[in-house]
């Protein structure tokens, strides 16, 4: 029986181009002004130096800035980066010049299932702060209530089983009693390793016939009885 769904965001709950060409050219256009504007601030220094820690070398504020820049264009999922972007986000939410995208289908889904006693859980890769900001100030409302808790990189690599072993251990629930919901094989396959169940989100690709997890389109083809 299913007691948890876990569900990924980008090209799951929400779309790929609001992340993409939305998120992450905003934060990329402020990262320079925040940096400067926050270095001072432990958490943000504390970024700062894990990015040179990192990179395994000395460099200046620039070159931090820089190795952003360029993380960001090759879309890594780093701490340091995820957790700056993150503060960036919250300042343009908290100015209501963004607002979290979430599909309608999602966020009914989501609202049924948490009235149905059903605990959720998010897994992405953006930083606990994003999340929470993206569905706290979502255009289906705020929906941060209806989950019981956030995980990031910060309990590790998305394709890396451990991570979804440690997070059933944190939910305190036996991995067969998990759906985890996510768009990528390579995801899908590695909580399945790890005993939980999986639903493929094909919203944005074509269906893979060969799949051996169970693919739908939306969360209304979802079936978790």
């Amino acid at each position: 029986m299913i007691k948890v769904i876990l569900t990924d965001i980008e090209g799951t709950t929400s779309s790929l181009s609001f992340v993409k060409e939305v998120l992450f050219p905003y934060a990329r256009a402020r990262l320079a002004e925040y940096v400067q504007q926050h270095r001072d601030e432990p958490v943000v220094k504390a970024q700062l130096d894990a990015v040179r820690h990192e990179v395994g070398a000395a460099m200046d504020e620039s070159q931090v800035i820089e190795q952003l820049h360029r993380w960001i264009d090759e879309d890594r999922k780093l701490t340091p980066l995820k957790l700056l972007q993150g503060m960036i986000w919250e300042a343009g939410y908290r100015r209501g010049e963004l607002r979290g995208h979430v599909y309608e289908d999602a966020a009914d889904r989501l609202r049924e299932w948490h009235q149905a006693g059903v605990r959720l859980y998010v897994f992405s890769s953006g930083s606990v702060q994003a999340q929470k900001l993206l569905f706290g100030h979502s255009d289906a409302g705020d929906l941060a209530p209806l989950f019981s808790g956030y995980f990031d990189t910060r309990t590790g690599a998305k394709r890396d089983p451990e991570a979804y072993w440690t997070i059933a251990k944190a939910i305190g629930v036996d991995p067969e009693e998990v759906l985890f919901l996510s768009d990528t094989r390579e995801e899908l396959d590695a909580a399945r390793e790890a005993g939980m169940n999986t639903v493929w989100l094909v919203r944005e690709q074509a269906p893979n016939p060969a799949s051996e997890h169970t693919q739908v389109s939306d969360f209304n083809s979802i079936e978790i009885a």
